[in-house]
Order: structure tokens, then C-alpha cells, then sequence
């Protein structure tokens, strides 16, 4: 999609590099769910009636749901999410200043160098004990999980809890670009490292070369990709805003 769009819109002038960062949301383009991104337009387009397959993505997407809601709803307290697991990666002895407060079990799977293993480790255990302490009691204990996620959805499951407010500030930085589209680029605008220090050395070349007015007009340069013109398209906001609270300020 991204080659065509960028060889039909654009065009090249030299030999075409396919790059995944050039795709607007990049962050959700991954092998574990292409099925459910590209299944579901395949049926819109009548390109797929199999019911079985259709089936079979209903299923993936029910149980990926169900094991994202399971870590949602599961929580301990701070300082025994440390005591449990490895003392380097959930947060050790910084816990104890966060004695009384309590983290669900995907707010933990937010944590660097933390795996949904380790997570999933932690709650079956606090499960089991549960049931054993309520079987020990005569309890009903039907309602304690003791089951790991399945491998055909572990990646899944963990890639979209690990990027989920990565993906939630990329679609929120794409909206403001789209919305930014007629939005004039001032011409004395300095394409350097020094003020867009995201951007490569081609993408700073080809602005210079060919100075855009608006950000309609950057987006059909080819080369650039949407992370560089979120950037630029931030970058001239705040300058514009600097220069107005400037002028305010002369005002008074």
C-alpha cells in the first residue's frame, strides 16, 4: 500500500527504497497482526467468504480480547508485583516508596525489560494460591484462571499492551496532521539539523531544495515520511506560537 500510493501519488526520481517507516502508522504494521488488519478489508471487498477463516478470525479476536481484559483486571499491590518478580525489572526497593498503591497486571507489562512470561507467572501463581486457600475453605473455585495465553495469540497479546500508548499518541499526532494540511509553512523556515534534529539528511535536502508552502504541498514530496512532517508540522507550530506570545507581549 505504502509503495503504491507513494509511486502513484508521488512518483520517484530515483531507485525506490520500500521502507515501513515511510507508513503513517508504522507502529501497528506487524507480521503477529497482519490477519486482523488486512482479513477484515479482504471481507469488505468480498475477497474472502470462507466461513471457516472467518470463523477462525472471530475466534483470534475473542481470545485476544478475553487475555488483554485478564491483565486489565488483575492487580496487587506494588511492593508484591516486586517481591514476586525479578527485582531489576519491576521495580524493587523504588516500590517501597509506593507502599499501599496497587497496578493492574498490564500497567506492569508497560514496564521496560518486564514479558507478558513473567506477568502471566506472577498471576497464576496469586490464582492458584487463591484457589488453594478457598478449596482449604470448602469454596467454590471455579472462577480461579489458572491458564496461560496461547502461543497463536501470545505475541499479539504482548506486542499490543507494549506499544498501546505509542499507538494512541501516533494516531493522535496524525489526526492534528491531517487537520494541519492547509496550514501555511513560513518561507523563512531553516531546513538543519539544528532546529529538526529527527529528520535525515534527504529528507532536509529535499525540503530545502524544494521549499513547500503548505503541508499539503510537503506531504507530495517524495522521501519524506509522516513521522518527518509530524515533526516539522510541531516544530512550526511552536515557532508560530512563540511568535504570537512574542507580539502579545510587545503589545501590552
Amino acid at each position: 500500500g505504502v509503495l503504491i500510493d507513494d509511486l502513484v501519488s508521488r512518483g520517484t526520481q530515483e531507485p525506490y527504497r520500500m521502507f515501513t517507516s515511510r507508513a503513517e502508522y508504522r507502529i501497528t504494521l506487524r507480521a503477529d497482526n497482519a490477519d486482523l488488519r488486512l482479513t477484515r478489508k479482504a471481507m469488505e471487498y468480498g475477497l474472502v467468504t470462507d466461513v471457516e477463516r472467518i470463523s477462525a478470525l472471530d475466534a483470534r479476536e475473542f481470545l485476544i480480547d478475553d487475555r488483554v481484559e485478564r491483565l486489565r483486571n488483575f492487580e496487587l499491590l506494588v511492593t508484591e508485583w516486586a517481591a514476586r518478580g525479578r527485582v531489576d525489572t519491576m521495580g524493587g526497593e523504588k516500590m517501597s516508596k509506593k507502599a499501599g498503591q496497587k497496578k493492574t497486571a498490564e500497567q506492569i507489562l508497560h514496564m521496560p525489560h518486564v514479558t507478558l512470561q513473567e506477568v502471566e507467572d506472577i498471576l497464576v501463581q496469586v490464582n492458584k494460591e487463591k484457589r488453594d486457600e478457598a478449596a482449604g475453605n470448602g469454596e467454590d473455585v471455579a472462577g480461579f484462571d489458572l491458564s496461560s495465553t496461547p502461543q497463536s495469540v501470545f505475541d499479539t497479546v504482548e506486542a499490543s499492551i507494549k506499544y498501546s500508548s505509542y499507538v494512541r499518541r501516533q494516531h493522535k499526532d496524525m489526526e492534528s496532521w491531517r487537520k494541519a494540511q492547509g496550514l501555511r509553512i513560513p518561507p523563512d523556515v531553516v531546513y538543519t539539523h539544528e532546529f529538526l534534529p529527527t529528520l535525515s539528511s534527504e529528507e532536509l535536502e529535499k525540503l530545502s531544495t524544494n521549499r513547500p508552502a503548505t503541508f499539503a504541498e510537503a506531504s507530495q514530496i517524495s522521501g519524506l515520511t509522516p513521522s518527518a512532517l509530524v515533526f516539522l508540522y510541531h516544530h512550526v507550530s511552536n515557532r508560530n506560537r512563540k511568535r504570537d506570545q512574542s507580539r502579545a507581549a510587545t503589545a501590552r
